[in-house]
């Protein structure tokens, strides 16, 4: 595996960061907790540690800075929520809204899959196959239990994405840059 461009890593923490805090506020669909909120709060302090690295990082080497990468990056995530905007109607049409955070969760597992070449980041697979097993165990929950599904999809994806975040972070790659003079 390549170390991380320290622009690849800071622009991962920022989105997985951000949406990490946004399946933490999901999880308190049901009702406020006070280390749900902790947990949104240090997800965009990640995000936001994401974004200062990004920006001051060159964008030599980064995965984005390839125009096919790019065009491919751009085509996953716009079919993504597509996708997932389609089945959010369907579900709110069939009446079955409480699983739009076990659909969402699904979706977003199986994009990783496709996004980790483009990236250049194997361990989105990984990802992706924990994140379609939280979506399996928010469904299962929610059809065996009175629990909310949003609250253990919520839960379970914002640790796995604040996990991650906080990982890319550590695989920076840390020597210094070699000297072009």
């Amino acid at each position: 595996m390549r170390p991380r461009t320290r622009r690849d890593a800071g622009f991962t923490a920022l989105f997985l960061g951000f949406f990490a805090a946004a399946w933490f506020g999901w999880a308190q669909a049901g009702g406020s907790s006070g280390w749900l909120t902790a947990g949104s709060v240090v997800s965009l302090l990640v995000a936001v540690a994401g974004l200062a690295i990004g920006l001051r990082a060159p964008a030599e080497g980064s995965a984005m800075r390839d125009r096919a990468a790019s065009r491919r990056y751009g085509i996953i995530v716009g079919i993504e929520f597509a996708v997932i905007f389609i089945g959010a109607v369907l579900l709110g049409r069939l009446g079955q809204p409480d699983y739009i955070p076990v659909w969402v969760a699904f979706v977003v597992g199986v994009h990783f899959v496709p996004l980790a070449p483009v990236l250049g980041d194997p361990l989105l697979r990984p990802l992706a196959v924990a994140t379609c097993l939280v979506a399996l165990v928010g469904l299962v929950v929610g059809l065996a239990s009175d629990t909310e599904p949003s609250l253990v999809v919520g839960i379970a994806e914002g640790l796995l994405l604040l996990g991650y975040s906080l990982q890319a972070l550590a695989r920076i790659d840390r020597r210094p840059a070699e000297s072009s003079m």
